[in-house]
């Protein structure tokens, strides 16, 4: 049996060897943009989940259900044109360290002497257990963590009829992952987790979980003292270059604006950025209350006389989506193989 050589290319953003994306790695826009990835459609095959091609692509599960109305994220269907949300408007500067947006579920993260930026989708709080917002650091890099659960969250899980035990010793099946980035703030963690499938969704009681695999790539990049920020931003406005303004819409989190005015927001939000940049738009108003009424993870153009994200979506030629499953046993805190396309694989 021979294992074909792989090439490794950086190409828009993501690295691949031959299609298999390994990082969420840009280059950080130039002068005026604040913008990196590219939207792209993938057509799912028979065997695929939403969240097997969300995995793949760094992408959470709110974001692609998000991107995808309509679609079955278990069952997509063979053919189904799946968008893949992997064009993201930065955080506020400054750009350093780890910054948190919340409602977005998305974590960046800004080394510090390089002009990259690498991205990857968290799961947050559950509600009644609201992640803090402000600013700390990483105070400790934890190998192998066990996790003592409080009594009140074994209490939360019993009355749920989901009873947990009250220590979970270091592995695979651990909550906390195999690997975890202690915060300045109380018992808060940006760690792996034995539900991958889970980022992306509300399901955590005060960290912050990614994907294992992503967990393994910021341990060896974060060190300790490294500066932690986290935002509460559901709508980001942004400009690629392109000379269109765009708006990125997620569901607020009521836990810190209750009965606030979310369109108010969004124009705040879009005033901001205008002003900042000395640079008016002609906003087309009835597509900013659409996309705060009915949130999208995807950036979409906000100025008048551009197209919809649907006629986006319908020129985007798609391609083929080549790799195996995840699969049940991908499920735990163990980070899995790389993923290969199954052109690829040995022969």
């Amino acid at each position: 049996m021979k294992i074909k050589p792989i090439h490794w290319v950086l190409l828009g953003g993501l690295w691949f060897n031959g299609q298999t994306a390994l990082a969420a790695e840009f280059p950080l826009p130039a002068a005026g943009s604040n913008m990196v990835g590219q939207l792209r459609v993938v057509l799912a095959r028979q065997q695929d989940t939403l969240l097997d091609i969300a995995r793949h692509y760094d992408v959470g599960y709110n974001e692609i259900r998000a991107a995808n109305p309509g679609v079955d994220p278990w069952l997509p269907g063979a053919g189904t044109r799946v968008l893949v949300p992997t064009e993201y408007i930065l955080p506020p500067k400054p750009w350093q360290g780890i910054i948190i947006n919340i409602p977005a579920r998305r974590l960046y993260y800004f080394p510090a002497g390089q002009k990259v930026v690498y991205t990857f989708p968290v799961g947050i709080f559950r509600p009644n257990w609201p992640d803090p917002v402000g600013s700390t650091k990483i105070i400790a890099k934890v190998k192998n963590p066990t996790w003592t659960v409080p009594k009140n969250i074994q209490e939360e899980h019993a009355k749920a009829g989901e009873p947990i035990p009250a220590f979970f010793p270091a592995g695979p099946d651990n909550p906390m992952g195999e690997l975890a980035l202690e915060t300045g703030w109380s018992q808060i963690f940006i760690h792996g987790t034995n539900k991958p499938w889970g980022v992306g969704m509300r399901v955590s009681h005060g960290c912050f979980h990614v994907y294992p695999e992503n967990e393994v790539q910021l341990f060896k990049m974060v060190k300790v003292g490294t500066p932690v920020r986290s935002i509460d931003q559901p709508y980001v406005v942004g400009s690629n270059g392109d000379g269109n303004l765009y708006l990125q819409s997620f569901e607020p989190v009521e836990a810190y604006h209750k009965g606030s005015n979310n369109q108010q927001r969004a124009v705040d939000a879009i005033t901001t950025f205008s002003t900042a940049l000395h640079q008016a738009w002609t906003i087309n108003w009835q597509r900013v209350i659409n996309l705060v009424e009915k949130p999208n993870t995807v950036p979409v153009a906000i100025n008048i006389n551009t197209p919809d994200l649907q006629t986006v979506a319908r020129q985007l030629q798609a391609q083929p989506y080549d790799f195996a499953p995840y699969g049940d046993n991908a499920n735990t805190a163990t980070p899995p193989p790389a993923p290969v396309a199954m052109g690829e694989s040995a022969r």
